[in-house]
């Protein structure tokens, strides 16, 4: 296959036998492959008695210098698979920087569907899956982490996150602060694998039972949305009022408008998402 394509290979994610036909075909015939860990990538060609290729490390710490690399050899008419160490390339992956280089030189990019933890678990959560966001990894910077929850207060759709077992009772804790104890999540960890499990629970149900039971593997969190508010009554509207003015004069002694919000919502019996939005629209206004 001396072509000049980017080939994106999903790889799988715990079971061999999810290597579709059509990804061995491609992996057995490019020129060269570029993977995360190439230690990983040689076991799995060796496990499924595929040839040997030369391979190229590509990851978040050597995307920059090793994508030109990889363009050059394209452009140079030689054909190459991207490859994870499990699942589909360029989704929360630095591949997205290669797709994006080729694209840009006109380099042609051809997907080879395969393994994607996210729409694994998503299907398996019994929740609403008509329509969802994928937000990936949350930062470990607590700013950063507070602001993308933040941005999501409103958000509808399904949410899809990724978490590692040593920062999940930390991850469900800022969920449950952001969306409500009361809100539903599904929990899938070890996909495909021996230990495969799905927990479906709410938050705070969540946050108890690891609290009690130590996570292990690798996490696919699954998010209800925000619930439809119902139409407000007028004493509810006064009494949101009331809360905000409360916030507004919070926050003018230095207090910040989340924990504002939090301590305010608390005292008046008010949900807090309901108080946090009627307090950024009356700001905009």
């Amino acid at each position: 296959m001396s072509e000049s394509i980017l080939y994106l290979v999903a790889t799988p994610i715990g079971n061999l036998g999810d290597l579709s036909p059509r990804a061995r075909e491609v992996l057995s015939s490019v020129d060269f492959i570029a993977a995360e860990d190439t230690r990983v990538t040689q076991k799995l060609l060796t496990a499924c008695s595929l040839p040997r290729k030369p391979l190229i490390s590509y990851y978040e710490h050597n995307r920059r210098a090793r994508g030109e690399e990889v363009l050059a050899k394209l452009l140079a008419g030689e054909s190459c698979a991207l490859v994870t160490d499990a699942g589909t390339p360029a989704v929360s992956d630095p591949g997205e920087d290669l797709v994006a280089l080729c694209a840009e030189h006109s380099v042609p990019v051809v997907p080879i569907p395969g393994c994607c933890a996210a729409v694994c678990a998503l299907t398996a959560s019994g929740l609403p899956t008509g329509r969802w966001c994928f937000e990936g990894f949350l930062s470990v910077n607590k700013k950063a982490r507070r602001a993308h929850l933040d941005a999501l207060q409103d958000e509808k759709r399904t949410m899809i996150f990724y978490e590692a077992p040593h920062k999940l009772c930390a991850t469900l804790r800022d969920l449950a602060e952001a969306f409500g104890g009361e809100r539903r999540i599904s929990l899938s960890r070890e996909l495909t694998k021996l230990h495969e499990e799905t927990l479906r629970m709410t938050l705070a149900e969540a946050i108890a039972y690891f609290d009690q039971t130590p996570p292990r593997g690798e996490f696919v969190l699954i998010v209800e949305g925000a619930p439809d508010e119902p139409e407000t009554s007028q004493d509810e509207q006064e009494r949101l009022a009331a809360a905000a003015a409360e916030v507004r004069r919070r926050m003018a002694e230095g207090q910040t408008q989340k924990d504002a919000v939090k301590a305010v919502s608390a005292a008046a019996g008010i949900k807090k998402n309901a108080l946090y939005r009627y307090v950024l629209e009356d700001s905009a206004e």
